[in-house]
């Protein structure tokens, strides 16, 4: 499946009303991941999946700005039951096309309905099923499916609009401003003068990119961020193909010592911060030389992982600054000009291009208005179980995957949950279950979904009042720690009271 016309093949015709044992909403890493954990663990459950956009993919079909890239390698953003191939980083188009293979593979585009729009979403505890209404962006139809259980895949983007800071002077720009979410496919950079605002991710991979292509590429960022570096490649891996090693044994031994090498260097952001932090900029230091001032563009003030740490394949990023192709300015921005940008310290950076890399908004459950026996939820009011249920939510789960490890990880657990709690159901023939609070745990403290003295990406921080809350004790808590999970959600009991069926 290599070719978008094969990938954007719809589903079957959409009927008027239809019922399913499973909803997944949101075919994107984890919405594909989990119809295939569906498919080969429950059989004889039936399924859908409503898809928004034209095709699968979720961020790797909706970003299209220059090398577009993944940020966790795809040992371990790869699906645990499909061997990954090529090299640990990968584009959005071999990523699709590996999700292509998942869906081809194992037939699931017979479950797919793509341009389906899911608006609004009801739970009946009289029917015990959810009614959700759809439109059908091709045709602006509205009609409505029924799910025993929902399983919203959706992830965590507002693909709507981007988070874009408001600026004095924006609108004397006499350029072009653009946000890597909304990229114009016609934009054409050939010899011409880029600013990037921003120092994330995206930053580091527009940059390389671009440079070389534009007469000059600049990096402004109010505050640096912390960056690893490394060869495109996993000599594991080469090893054990040069071994002639199965594919399926590479995958899996290669998974587990990233994961083991990516645990030991969390801890270590903890336990020696500064060791790490020296590592971190010898990294950049190897390519930029002993002359460039790390100190004030590539030395953060907080600890490393404390953010994300983006990683920099074969340290391009860094080699585009050393060949003078790109630069960085660590400055505020005062105001924008006809011709670019002044900045606090007095400086002027002139642009026919600026680039907004400055984050994105969270969206939480996908802007779908969701009711409970026509109560309206708020998900801020909610606790979660395992971080992947909502008390008072009856018969839905949600996948958000991991921080400081690849998303997809959570997404194979997640999936084992649900097969397990679906079979549970059927077992004891019952047909509602809810998370609750048991009798000593409603007064206990409710905690943001994540702690910001832990982790506090911007994206997260502005949106942190929308999410729903953890505990301070299982299974309530939020721990976003992979190892934890991997342990304990295989075995997590169904049966102690904090789920309750009907």
């Amino acid at each position: 499946m290599n070719d978008r016309q094969t990938r954007s093949r719809s589903g079957p015709a959409t009927p008027e009303q239809q019922h399913f044992d499973v909803i997944i909403v949101g075919a994107g890493i984890s919405g594909v991941g989990g119809a295939y954990h569906l498919k080969t663990q429950t059989p004889d459950k039936r399924f859908i999946v409503l898809e928004n956009q034209a095709s699968f993919g979720g961020t790797w079909i909706t970003h299209r700005y220059p090398g577009i890239r993944s940020d966790s390698d795809l040992y371990t953003f790869g699906y645990r039951f499909k061997p990954w191939t090529g090299a640990p980083i990968a584009t959005s188009e071999e990523i699709l096309n590996y999700m292509g293979e998942v869906i081809a593979e194992n037939d699931l585009d017979q479950h797919i309905r793509y341009g389906q729009q899911v608006t609004d979403a009801q739970w009946s505890s009289s029917s015990r099923r959810w009614t959700l209404t759809v439109t059908d962006k091709a045709s602006g139809r509205q009609w409505t499916v029924t799910a025993g259980f929902l399983w919203m895949c959706q992830g965590y983007y507002n693909h709507r609009h981007d988070y874009t800071p408001t600026w004095p002077g924006m609108e004397k720009f006499q350029g072009q401003i653009v946000h890597p979410q909304q990229w114009p496919d016609d934009l054409d950079y050939q010899d011409r003068s880029v600013v990037v605002i921003g120092s994330g991710a995206t930053a580091a991979t527009l940059v390389p990119a671009m440079a070389g292509k534009a007469s000059h590429v600049t990096m402004l960022q109010r505050s640096p961020t912390y960056f690893s570096t490394g060869r495109n490649a996993n000599a594991l891996a080469d090893t054990l193909r040069e071994l002639e090693i199965d594919e399926t044994w590479i995958h899996e031994i290669v998974r587990k010592k990233i994961l083991f090498d990516q645990a030991r260097i969390v801890e270590r952001s903890t336990a020696e911060p500064e060791a790490l932090k020296s590592e971190l900029l010898q990294g950049a230091r190897k390519y930029l030389g002993p002359d460039f001032d790390l100190d004030t563009h590539f030395t953060p003030s907080y600890r490393p992982w404390h953010q994300r740490i983006a990683f920099v394949p074969d340290g391009d990023m860094f080699a585009a600054i050393a060949k003078g192709q790109a630069s960085v300015v660590t400055d505020e921005i005062e105001t924008f000009t006809a011709t670019g940008v002044q900045l606090k310290s007095g400086q002027a950076l002139s642009a026919d291009i600026i680039v907004t890399a400055t984050g994105f908004d969270l969206n939480v459950m996908g802007d779908i208005a969701f009711t409970v026996d026509d109560r309206p939820v708020d998900f801020s009011d909610t606790v979660t179980w395992r971080g992947a249920m909502f008390t008072g939510v009856p018969n839905m789960v949600w996948v958000f995957g991991y921080f400081r490890a690849s998303w997809t990880l959570r997404v194979d657990l997640i999936a084992d949950l649900v097969c397990r709690l679906l079979k549970h159901m059927d077992a004891n023939d019952v047909r509602q279950v809810v998370p609750a609070l048991r009798a000593d745990e409603t007064t206990m403290p409710r905690h943001p979904w994540v702690e910001p003295d832990n982790f506090n990406p911007g994206y997260l921080m502005r949106s942190l009042n929308l999410m729903p809350r953890q505990g301070d004790r299982e299974p309530w808590l939020h721990t976003q720690d992979y190892w934890r999970d991997r342990d304990e959600l295989p075995v997590e009991p169904l049966d102690d009271g904090a789920l309750r069926f009907e």
